[in-house]
């Protein structure tokens, strides 16, 4: 799925991203960091964080993305390094399998899930927006999920009301700034060929041929195909985008039979 890159529309932009060290975060990484973008990776996986920055030519911070002290320094170290934050990629998330039907669902499961899946990504904002507010512009783009759009009997359900979650707060939030000149949208992939969803796969080859069924393209995504969706939504190509649901599915929320 890789293609040569010529356009260069974020150069001289500094971009926090969390969950650096693999799967989407790892590929945006690398495609922002391609269109001229100062890259700074948070991770709390020191050696895959520090190899992603490395790779990107940019800062690596170990972050705990639910620690509120921990996200305010990651941000502030990008201001420090670079002199702006002006996109923040808001990725880190987690999809354990005690996380499943509510049914067997403990509660301890279900707070783990939202706070790394959700209040991270309120700690991020609340963190990044005072910088974007000073500056006068920023984009925000929040990892959500189809399935904040849509039902499943497959059921993660502390997974799936996070993600409705974070689409809720983007859309509340793109409205709040926008004229302080700053967007913010929740970008809902559909299934992605990462190391995360390998594994949970592997473990259980019919979980992943009943998703697979639903759509019409036929495959999973590519990662870089959602960091392009990412790099689109950073630059000012989506200058008109905002408190939106940007959805990279292939199609599956779109699909009611797909093709044999």
């Amino acid at each position: 799925m890789t293609k040569e890159i010529i356009c260069r529309r974020l150069v001289g932009r500094t971009a926090v991203i969390t969950g650096a060290g693999s799967g989407i975060g790892l590929a945006t990484a690398r495609r922002l960091a391609s269109e001229g973008a100062h890259v700074v990776c948070g991770d709390i996986d020191e050696p895959r964080g520090k190899a992603a920055a490395e790779e990107a030519g940019g800062l690596f911070v170990k972050v705990d993305v639910t620690d509120p002290d921990q996200v305010e320094a990651l941000f502030k170290a990008a201001y420090d390094t670079y002199g702006s934050v002006d996109i923040a990629f808001n990725n880190a998330g987690i999809s354990p399998p005690d996380d499943d039907s509510i049914l067997d669902t403990g509660l301890e499961a279900w707070k783990r899930v939202q706070e790394v899946n959700l209040t991270s990504v309120y700690l991020c904002c609340k963190a990044a927006i005072p910088y974007m507010r000073r500056q006068g512009r920023g984009s925000i783009i929040n990892t959500a999920s189809f399935v904040a759009r849509m039902g499943a009997a497959t059921s993660q359900i502390s997974y799936t009301a996070s993600k409705g979650g974070v689409l809720a707060m983007s859309r509340e939030l793109g409205v709040q700034f926008a004229r302080e000149g700053i967007r913010v949208n929740a970008l809902c992939p559909g299934p992605v060929n990462t190391p995360l969803l390998r594994e949970l796969f592997a473990k259980d080859p019919e979980r992943a041929a009943r998703r697979l069924v639903h759509i019409p393209v036929g495959r999973f995504a590519e990662a870089e195909e959602i960091a392009a969706a990412v790099a689109f939504l950073a630059s000012d190509d989506s200058s008109f985008v905002n408190a939106s649901d940007f959805l990279v599915d292939g199609g599956i929320s779109g699909a009611y039979v797909t093709p044999l």
